[in-house]
């Protein structure tokens, strides 16, 4: 179904329920876009986003008080005849009887928090933002590694759940096994989570299925992560010439963005967790503007430099 319920954006916000009559999951919300209708409120519908959540701060919540009995009576009539996805009172303002009437007759959830308008707002977007982006689903493994997001990818049985496994142990923390939901939140990122019911379990080919959090603790399990960095295992081939020096990144796309990527070769007596390890802190270490394929350049060119400037002197 398009969009995301009120019933789960008030869980997941918090949110005081006016209008209890009202079953918040048949509501949908399409937009992350929110709306504060002080324009709407004295009676200006024109070129009105009705898909957008209503937000009523304090400005609008005076402006109300100040109107006659009919007055308000005809304003809420009128915002509240549109199709809203429902209305959201800030600051512990509260709705008064007449608004929950036509609130009622027109089947718009009320809602309502103590917190500050636009702390509450910028909070909403963000959480609808996540909630609305595009997703899609792979297999992978996803771990949270010295603050970056290291998904590896490959074929099945190739060792993806171990290595996690094995990087849970040196104090790392797990986001998903075996599938990923992948969100873009904007251009610029993407964020990986798991489904609801395989979160937090890893599948070991022999020994089955194990729950990391109970084994390991809270520590060790984390519900989303950036995703910064893809590691694709594949079995090692003679024939392949694989990359030495990195002196040019190599990229994978999802949902649009490109992420850095790197093919890790797999033979007996690798250590996968430690590789993944390296090659989490090295893509840290290039983000903070250090490049170590380069300075390993720079220092063979300059090298090369001096001596021809020897040979000269000679």
């Amino acid at each position: 179904m398009e969009g995301v319920s009120v019933a789960k954006i008030a869980k997941m916000m918090d949110l005081k329920n006016f209008t209890d009559d009202i079953n918040l999951k048949e509501h949908r919300i399409i937009l992350s876009d929110v709306n504060r209708p002080a324009l709407q409120l004295s009676g200006y519908f024109e070129h009105f986003e009705q898909s957008r959540v209503e937000i009523i701060g304090m400005v609008e919540y005076a402006y109300l008080q100040k109107k006659s009995k009919e007055e308000r009576q005809e304003l809420y009539d009128a915002f509240l005849s549109f199709d809203i996805p429902c209305v959201i009172f800030c600051r512990g303002f509260e709705p008064d009887e007449m608004f929950l009437e036509a609130a009622d007759r027109n089947q718009i959830p009320v809602l309502g928090t103590e917190r500050g308008t636009s702390e509450f707002m910028a909070e909403l977007i963000y959480t609808l933002t996540e909630q609305l982006a595009p997703c899609i689903t792979i297999h992978g493994v996803l771990v949270d590694v010295y603050g970056e997001g290291l998904l590896i990818m490959g074929e099945s049985g190739i060792g993806k759940s171990e290595a996690a496994l094995e990087l849970i142990k040196r104090g790392h923390r797990l986001v998903t096994d075996d599938v990923v939901e992948i969100r873009k939140i904007n251009e610029h990122t993407l964020v990986g989570t798991s489904p609801d019911i395989t979160r937090y379990f890893i599948e070991l080919r022999g020994i089955g299925i194990i729950d990391v959090k109970t084994l390991f603790g809270v520590e060790s399990v984390k519900e989303k992560q950036n995703i910064d960095l893809v590691i694709k295992l594949e079995d090692w081939k003679k024939e392949n010439d694989y990359d030495r020096l990195g002196l040019e990144e190599e990229y994978t796309e999802f949902l649009g963005n490109k992420v850095v990527c790197h093919s890790l070769p797999i033979r007996p007596g690798r250590n996968l967790a430690v590789i993944c390890e390296a090659a989490a802190v090295n893509h840290r270490q290039k983000k903070m503007g250090y490049n170590a394929a380069q300075e390993l350049y720079r220092r063979v060119q300059a090298n090369l430099t001096k001596k021809d400037d020897d040979e000269d002197d000679e």
